[in-house]
């Protein structure tokens, strides 16, 4: 089929050519033999009268006009997929589809297992990948690599995308029981100031922008003494220290079930998270996104009903300490 004199299958080419920036990359992807992906790349060149991809020291770096194309192109292929090639309807029961996520090891730990579970009673074939936040959002979403992105509000991207905000999460600090603050039932917000602490440091964070992120999420820490990349690990760097990390409350209260901790308030305002979930604005009316969609609003309130005991222990605990 052709276009304008343009061969629409030589689009899938060069989205793959312009996003690998390879030959050898594009054809894996094309499952094509490296002759046959730089013959289109030769068909490409003559039809935009463009090298497209030029040869900078060892790699392969886009032109001027290859860059205006890139984000065009995705956005056709990602149109076409969602509106000609998506089903017209999705029953869990018989399909065989494979959902992409973005997610931090937080949401794996606290939000997916209610998701795998209520997914199971409904599909023994449906499956999930879940995948790091390793570049800007918005690109996940555009070039299609990702169905649905479960991240707090702030990186949420930009519009026209909709998103919708699945809870609010409040945060705790996290201490060693038999620590310094083992026995306290509060921290004020000089302990706080100048006790060493624990955080997680996100990655791809130039150190400008990672300086203010560590204030805003930190407010008032002056020593952080250790840095880890994942959420999950941060309540067992605390143990055996005098160290606080300020943590969710709902993965705080998870790890307060296998590790010697005490839950405290921050002793500062701090407001809670937001936790939404983001999806292409092509993809609004997927049948399989929109059953997936629900599917996560019914675990949030599976996951909240699981750990209220946890938290109802807790509060018991620092009323009797009071």
């Amino acid at each position: 089929m052709r276009f304008n004199k343009l061969d629409l299958n030589l689009l899938v080419a060069l989205d793959a050519l312009l996003t690998e920036r390879s030959i050898s990359r594009a054809g894996e992807r094309l499952h094509l033999s490296q002759s046959a992906t730089s013959n289109a790349l030769a068909r490409l060149r003559a039809y935009f009268e463009d090298e497209l991809l030029v040869q900078v020291g060892r790699k392969l770096e886009l032109t001027p006009r290859a860059e205006t194309l890139k984000e065009a192109v995705r956005d056709v292929l990602v149109r076409v997929d969602s509106a000609i090639l998506a089903q017209p309807g999705f029953d869990p029961s018989e399909s065989q589809r494979c959902f992409r996520l973005i997610v931090s090891d937080y949401t794996s730990m606290v939000l997916m297992p209610q998701v795998l579970a209520l997914a199971s009673a409904q599909s023994r074939a449906v499956c999930f990948e879940l995948l790091p936040l390793l570049r800007p959002p918005h690109r996940e979403l555009e070039s299609g690599e990702a169905d649905l992105l479960v991240l707090p509000l702030e990186y949420r991207t930009p519009e026209p995308h909709p998103f919708d905000i699945l809870f609010e999460e409040q945060f705790v600090c996290v201490v060693w029981s038999g620590g310094r603050f083992g026995h306290a039932d509060q921290l004020t917000a000089e302990q706080y100031a100048a006790a060493g602490h624990v955080v997680m440091q996100p990655s791809g964070m130039d150190q400008p922008t990672l300086a203010g992120w560590l204030k805003r999420r930190y407010p008032g820490v002056r020593r952080i003494e250790v840095t880890t990349y994942s959420f999950a690990a941060v309540p067992y760097l605390v143990v055996g220290t005098d160290r606080i990390a300020t943590l969710h409350a709902r993965l705080a209260w998870l790890a307060r079930r296998s590790l010697p901790l005490r839950l405290l308030p921050v002793p500062m305002p701090m407001p809670a998270m937001k936790q939404t979930m983001q999806w292409h604005k092509y993809r609004t009316q997927d049948p399989g996104l929109v059953w997936l969609r629900g599917l996560l609003h019914q675990a949030v309130a599976r996951m909240d009903a699981e750990l209220e005991p946890v938290c109802a222990d807790d509060v018991a605990e620092a009323a009797r300490m009071e």
